[in-house]
């Protein structure tokens, strides 16, 4: 395991759990190089969960881009790690539940839009602007109004 902070690839585990749900495991790590703490999880690899791209393209699932895409809208916000990644577990879990193990970029982006929503606005705003692909200012403020227009009722 390579040490997220200095890149040494010794470690030792310090302490190691399953999750609530048993599907994962938790384990805490300390680097033997720089002595800082990191966590991984390990998870059973099966059949992959895919998405469903705007072209039609088929693509495995990848918490991380979608834990990436998260962090960019809310940087610099009061957003706190945790409820991204409870908001990507929910993601995953819809993956999974869903009986074909797949789910369109469509709908993960509107259900991440929504539940940015009710987390930060300012988030939301960015969020939405890259998955909507505003092409100018006036679609950005359209969606502001109706952001406004929400907060109103």
């Amino acid at each position: 395991m390579k040490c997220p902070f200095c890149n040494h690839l010794q470690d030792k585990v310090v302490d190691s759990r399953e999750t609530k749900e048993g599907d994962t495991i938790r384990r805490r790590r300390e680097c033997l190089g720089c002595e800082r703490r990191f966590t991984t999880y390990e998870r059973i690899d099966e059949v992959p969960y895919m998405v469903i791209k705007k072209d039609g393209r088929r693509e495995k699932f990848d918490r991380q881009k979608v834990l990436g895409g998260l962090l960019k809208a809310c940087e610099k916000r009061p957003v706190s790690m945790g409820k991204l990644s409870e908001l990507v577990n929910r993601v995953e879990s819809k993956v999974s539940d869903s009986p074909d193990r797949e789910i369109s970029t469509i709908d993960i982006g509107e259900y991440l839009m929504e539940n940015l929503q009710d987390l930060d606005k300012i988030a939301y705003v960015r969020f939405a602007s890259v998955y909507r692909d505003f092409q100018d200012e006036q679609a950005f403020f359209n969606e502001l109004k109706n952001l406004m227009r929400q907060k109103g009722q």
